[in-house]
């Protein structure tokens, strides 16, 4: 029996950085990282594949749509690319049916793509009969981009950049139980200091730091050590070290996407005004340490009992649009299935 399937997953916000990749066909990561995966922010994916008169199945051509409407051929080819993959796992032919909903904005230095990918791949082998484990699935959605491997999993998740060849062992998992990581109450508030698509996505701007970058190999150098020491901090539930090493990484980061030929530069004068309000903070006594993906938004660490007064000071900085404050949230799960009828 062939199955529509809705899966929901969060996006998630890496704390110690991954940027670069070993290789690029399988989707390796350069270096691991480790990220906090995001409640009520993300994207809800429904799967469907159709069984069509026999012409058709030899060639399948699959729908997709993004927010009701006909995709775009970039975000469709992606698609359509990793629904080849898992058709080729089922050992199936038949065309699908995917329909999103973010509730991020896409391809805006927002890890759109984390939930995006990490809710398909669930949606889409419960839908073609696949029961894969969530190391499985999580080496799946890596294939669709990268950090949806940590998607996967809820709150605090480290992700393995794997020594395979074929990238087995380039999978993510969680670092706490969900009852563990829901105790520590954090809180990550997000600084919107633009609309619209970033310039340069972050697949392109990985391939020209790595090739042209010369701190890229200090970088990659640098990751082992951050790792060992976030991880720490989160065995000890201590935020103020978390906080450090998450600024750390992603300054080394964007100085060394800065660094690259030409140039790249994500940040805008919202970005560096907010970064200055979170050092006040600190400044008054107030736990709160940023991080910046691959766009120009600023995301705050902090305790729960502290985000409100995070959120105004952010809200109060000259360009900063608005804010979110957002809680740890669950890895990607089913959240409806009902039988496709047969035409």
């Amino acid at each position: 029996m062939m199955l529509s399937v809705t899966a929901r997953a969060g996006t998630n916000i890496a704390l110690v950085k991954y940027w670069g990749k070993r290789d690029a066909a399988l989707n390796l990561p350069a270096a691991g990282s480790l990220s906090l995966t995001l409640a009520d922010f993300g994207s809800e994916t429904t799967v469907s594949f159709t069984p069509q008169g026999e012409g058709q199945r030899r060639n399948p051509v699959d729908q997709v749509f993004l927010a009701g409407q006909p995709a775009g051929e970039a975000f469709a080819s992606r698609v359509r690319k990793f629904l080849d993959l898992v058709r080729a796992r089922a050992g199936i032919d038949l065309p699908a049916e995917v329909r999103t909903e973010n509730s991020v904005p896409t391809a805006a230095g927002l890890a759109s793509s984390a939930a995006g990918f990490a809710a398909l791949a669930l949606a889409a082998t419960r839908a073609a009969g696949l029961e894969l484990s969530l190391t499985e699935l999580s080496a799946l959605a890596r294939r669709g981009s990268g950090s949806a491997a940590r998607s996967l999993f809820g709150g605090l998740v480290a992700m393995a950049p794997g020594v395979l060849a074929d990238g087995g062992d380039a999978v993510a998992h969680p670092l706490l139980d969900e009852p563990a990581w829901r105790a520590w109450d954090i809180r990550l508030c997000v600084a919107i200091t633009a609309s619209g698509e970033k310039g340069i996505s972050s697949t392109a701007a990985m391939e020209r730091t790595a090739r042209t970058s010369p701190y890229y190999a200090a970088w990659l150098a640098s990751v082992p050590a951050d790792l060992v020491a976030a991880e720490a901090a989160v065995e000890a539930r201590d935020l103020t070290l978390l906080g450090q090493v998450a600024e750390r990484s992603a300054l080394r980061m964007h100085a060394c996407a800065m660094a690259a030929e030409p140039h790249i530069v994500y940040w805008n004068s919202g970005t560096l005004a907010a970064m200055a309000t979170v050092a006040r903070l600190r400044s008054q006594g107030v736990a709160a340490y940023f991080t910046i993906d691959a766009g120009p938004h600023v995301k705050v660490l902090c305790h729960a009992a502290d985000a409100a007064a995070v959120a105004a000071a952010l809200t109060a900085t000259d360009g900063v649009m608005r804010v979110l404050v957002l809680a740890p949230g669950p890895g990607a799960h089913v959240i409806r299935q009902s039988p496709v009828s047969r035409p």
